[in-house]
């Protein structure tokens, strides 16, 4: 089954959807105010079919495609969502721009199966928001898993924020520093300044692994816990 229900028990601001991509088991969420017609996904990886029926089945039109980041498990689906929803604005930080259109700097080139997404029609930064599909989204830059990785934080009006976070923050477990453009340090210290100033209620929907909470992370993980 490729939807899962990774949502905490509690009621949620937002509709949401997990589809969970094969090899890499790469989340990507679909999800929407309730009562709106209008959703968003972000990280469409390689199950975009799955996606694609999601949408349909929910009666969702598709507002705008958000990438995290530009490693190939993250935008493996955004050239069909173009295809599908070509209105949709396909939007990524600055510093990982150009990974979308280079199969070498988005590492599918070096698996020799060279994956191509669709160029930006937004860049995003550090403190800007974006207001799409009802919703009010602000982007933090959390380099270190890859050179301009973002994440991008939902303030709902009751309740703590919802932060869908990439390869930035697992579940007792960091993203990956190894990769060209990686830093260990840089990725410690910037969950520690951004993520974790958030309340400790926060949820956090990483692209691997199940959803998680900043307090929850902050007690207990072994690489920026403690």
């Amino acid at each position: 089954m490729p939807f899962l229900d990774r949502q905490p028990s509690q009621p949620a601001p937002l509709n949401l959807q997990t589809v969970v991509s094969p090899l890499f088991e790469e989340n990507a969420y679909i999800f929407a105010l309730p009562g709106s017609n209008e959703a968003l996904v972000v990280d469409p990886g390689f199950d975009s079919d799955s996606i694609e029926q999601c949408l349909i089945d929910r009666g969702w039109r598709l507002a705008a495609i958000l990438n995290t980041h530009g490693h190939a498990d993250h935008i493996a689906g955004n050239e069909a969502m173009k295809r599908a929803y070509p209105r949709a604005p396909l939007i990524i930080g600055t510093g990982d721009a150009p990974m979308l259109t280079d199969p070498v700097l988005n590492l599918s080139g070096l698996a020799g199966a060279p994956i191509v997404s669709p160029p930006a029609d937004l860049l995003v930064n550090e403190g800007e928001a974006l207001d799409l599909a009802g919703m009010r989204l602000e982007v933090l830059e959390i380099p270190g898993h890859s050179p301009g990785h973002i994440v991008f934080v939902f303030r709902p009006e009751t309740g703590d924020p919802i932060v869908f976070g990439g390869d930035v923050l697992f579940r007792g477990s960091i993203g990956r520093t190894d990769f060209p453009g990686g830093s260990h340090q840089t990725l410690i210290s910037g969950i520690r300044k951004k993520l974790f100033s958030l309340p400790e209620g926060t949820l956090v929907y990483p692209g691997h692994g199940p959803v998680t909470t900043v307090g929850h992370e902050k007690k207990t993980n072994p690489y920026c816990g403690g």
